[in-house]
């Protein structure tokens, strides 16, 4: 297991003074993969511009400038944060929103946490049925 520091003391993260630029890291977690780089991209930028209420009213035009993105990748990146309910959209405003609850539990990886022992011996039936039944000669 890696040991973790504090590698420069002096730039330790605070809260900005002015907006309220904070990323969840489950935004990450259960939602990059499922984004395109372009929607990606677009999502942090509100992070970053948003207000503590998370509104932001930039311009089509300027967030293309700015992201160097075509008129079509922006409305394409939108309409994927619109989908997966990470923003909310009326024009001039985005608001980012919280993080939808999460809908899947993930199970830990094997080894990677507890589990419950009735949930064991259910795992080992269900293999043990599915394996052929030997004979004795």
């Amino acid at each position: 297991m890696i040991q973790k520091r504090i590698l420069v003391a002096q730039r330790l993260r605070k809260p900005p003074a002015t907006g309220w630029s904070w990323l969840d890291r489950r935004f990450l977690r259960e939602h990059g993969d499922y984004l395109s780089r372009e929607a990606v991209l677009l999502y942090l930028f509100f992070v970053a511009v948003a207000d503590r209420h998370g509104l932001s009213f930039y311009s089509d035009r300027t967030l293309c400038s700015r992201l160097q993105l075509s008129v079509q990748a922006l409305e394409q990146a939108r309409q994927e944060l619109l989908e997966r309910d990470l923003i909310a959209y009326q024009l001039p405003l985005v608001q980012v929103l919280s993080l939808p609850t999460s809908a899947v539990n993930r199970r830990p990886e094997p080894g990677q946490g507890l589990i419950r022992l009735g949930e064991l011996f259910s795992q080992i039936g269900v293999a043990a049925a599915a394996e052929p039944r030997r004979t004795s000669p």
